[in-house]
């Protein structure tokens, strides 16, 4: 089957690329434009006709690879035309008339590159980050994945294994041969260094993550205090309701942010009150919970503030800022109890102090996107997989120093295929749907 799509992004541009790749890709170039081929990886002016009428759809750039030297690995052609809507239509509309070919799913050019071992799993997820990347450090982070720095790590970490498991299963396959001393004793010292290699990988405090998904900052807090004007003043645009009307956030309302560089996620959440409203309890038991999944919580209060201290001492720890809006009001018999937490005072009506607030929010994000360890975890599903690997490398050295070599070599055996699934050196399939379903049409 020959695939199509437009991957360039959609609506009114100067130029549109459409992609195609399968192995009749020959023979739907030269449908479209009735000529031979041009050369391989030459920008070739072309006219670009209907299949049956030939009529003139447009003029303009035919670039031809040839398999396997291809981002495909297989026959594959990009078609450059001008960006106008109706005439990616018409072109569409041809191919999609012609047999065996069809619109591509969701990233299923990148997903033939992998299954035809041009790209492996982890430079695959690198490019979709990378067509993501709202921020500086986003993209930084994608090339860095993309040059291939974490799959050479992966596989060294992954060969040594499997060195160890030869020597294992020599141990086994030949009981009554003994094997030397210093083999006997690598395989100890080898597994120990490697499980402390992955305990330090794994000790990276979330840093790729919070990179790649954003730094999740929930504004909580007694109803009417302030929240969703911060959220407001934050974002540069009204992205909640604002009301004097105590109760008006009953949902957790969400803005995309890039601050100094980094990427952050702010939720404004419902006033946390008692309540009898079965909605506004519903909220309230949504912004506990964002509070607890947040990387920062801002802890919004007014001077006047009556039911703050109920929940003081559940939401104030190490990645809280106390901060007290509504000084314009008068805040000189402020709560001694809150004092202690050196709040930020501001006023959201006449911008005061917002600056410091911003400073401080900037001083919590450098804190926790800097790591000692160099960044190779950037998903949940390599934290997973390394995770299962250590674990079965424990269970290895503990059956290991029992001599039950059968089953630590199982274990072992499990350890070695939990660090290919990363990069994807065995069978994968099972996650392949899930990986490349985030990929926009046309990549």
């Amino acid at each position: 089957m020959t695939i199509f799509a437009l991957s360039s992004g959609p609506g009114v541009s100067g130029i549109a690329v459409i992609r195609i790749s399968g192995k009749d890709t020959q023979a739907v170039i030269k449908l479209l434009t009735d000529h031979k081929l041009p050369k391989p990886r030459v920008a070739t002016i072309k006219k670009f006709n209907k299949i049956k009428t030939f009529e003139l759809i447009d003029e303009g750039i035919l670039i031809w690879f040839p398999a396997p030297q291809s981002y495909t690995g297989e026959d594959m052609a990009e078609i450059h035309v001008h960006g106008s809507i109706a005439v990616v239509r018409s072109i569409l509309d041809q191919l999609s008339k012609i047999e065996n070919c069809r619109l591509s799913e969701p990233g299923e050019f990148t997903k033939i590159a992998f299954q035809n071992e041009k790209i492996n799993l982890l430079k695959a997820e690198s490019i979709s980050d990378l067509i993501s990347a709202e921020t500086e450090i986003q993209r930084q982070q994608a090339v860095k994945i993309m040059s291939g720095r974490s799959s050479e790590k992966f596989d060294s970490l992954r060969a040594k294994l499997l060195k160890i498991l030869s020597n294992v299963e020599a141990k086994i396959d030949f009981p009554e041969e003994d094997l030397p001393d210093d083999i006997i004793k690598s395989i100890k010292i080898d597994s120990v260094n490697i499980r402390r290699e992955i305990e330090k990988i794994l000790n990276d405090q979330k840093v790729g993550e919070r990179i790649r998904e954003g730094f999740k900052i929930a504004i909580i807090g007694p109803a009417n205090a302030g929240k969703s004007s911060l959220l407001n003043y934050l974002s540069n645009r009204d992205v909640a309701i604002v009301s004097e009307i105590a109760g008006t956030t009953r949902d957790v309302i969400e803005a995309h942010l890039n601050l100094d560089g980094y990427p952050v996620i702010i939720s404004d959440t419902a006033g946390i009150r008692e309540s009898k409203d079965e909605i506004e309890k519903k909220g309230i038991k949504l912004a506990l919970k964002r509070a607890e999944d947040a990387d920062l919580n801002i802890i919004l209060i007014e001077p006047k503030s009556v039911d703050f201290t109920g929940f003081l001492n559940d939401l104030v720890t190490e990645k809280s800022i106390i901060v007290i809006n509504k000084i314009d009001l008068g805040y000189k018999n402020i709560n001694q109890q809150i004092t202690k937490f050196n709040p930020i005072l501001i006023s959201i009506k006449n911008e005061t102090n917002l600056d410091e607030l911003i400073d401080r929010i900037k001083d919590k994000l450098k804190n926790k996107f800097t790591t000692t360890n160099e960044t190779l975890i950037t998903r949940e599903r390599h934290r997973q997989s390394l995770e299962a690997c250590l674990q079965n490398l424990k269970n290895f050295e503990d059956k290991n120093s029992k001599e039950d070599f059968d089953k630590a070599a199982e274990d072992l055996r499990l350890a070695t295929r939990h660090l290919g699934m990363i990069v994807g050196k065995v069978d994968v399939e099972e996650i392949l749907d899930s990986i490349f379903n985030d990929f926009c049409i046309g990549k």
